[in-house]
């Protein structure tokens, strides 16, 4: 379905539309996105010497929150480009430039959208605060056990106090041996 037959493109502008639905992510099998809908149109540009492809997408994919693991809504809207060239064997030149077999002729589309799809997903995914999962974050409160201070740990302990205003107060646990040398810190 995503294949594209380059070797019988006449030459000038050729149009493709797609929507990718939770099928096209699940027969793809690849771990980050599952889930989610999304239209793409892909312009190709044949010209003597290369095929030029330009990629409009826009959609809504699911991601599982890195705090929770509930499914959230992540909008994915880009614009791409790549270069598709003759040659021999398979290559890629670089992130933009693709060479395919002239035997074959043909190119499938479909692992060059989702990496376009993938680049568009922040690296940290998390409900904004309030909205992740009640059950998990009680379970996650309940065994968190963090020093109050500065760095990941206390943003973290700072984010849990956000998501559940009602609940209450995080247990901090520290070694009596610490407590101790502390004082002494204090007194200076």
């Amino acid at each position: 379905m995503y294949n594209i037959p380059l070797k019988d493109l006449e030459q000038g502008v050729h149009k493709y539309e797609y929507l990718l639905q939770d099928k096209f992510f699940e027969d793809i099998d690849a771990p980050l996105v599952k889930r989610g809908e999304v239209n793409v149109i892909v312009t190709v540009t044949r010209n003597s010497h290369a095929f030029e492809m330009d990629f409009e997408i826009d959609g809504v994919v699911k991601i599982p929150c890195d705090r929770c693991l509930a499914d959230m809504d992540i909008s994915v809207e880009t614009q791409e480009h790549l270069t598709v060239k003759f040659g021999d064997a398979f290559s890629e030149e670089s992130d933009t430039i693709v060479v395919i077999p002239e035997l074959e002729g043909a190119i499938n589309l479909a692992w060059f959208i989702y990496e376009f799809i993938v680049l568009c997903v922040p690296i940290r995914n998390v409900h904004p605060a309030g909205q992740c999962s009640k059950s998990m974050v009680s379970k996650l409160r309940k065994h968190l056990i963090v020093e109050k201070g500065e760095g990941e740990d206390a943003e973290l302990l700072d984010d849990f106090g956000e998501m559940e205003d009602e609940a209450e107060e995080v247990e901090v646990k520290t070694d009596p041996r610490w407590d101790a040398l502390k004082s002494l810190l204090d007194n200076n």
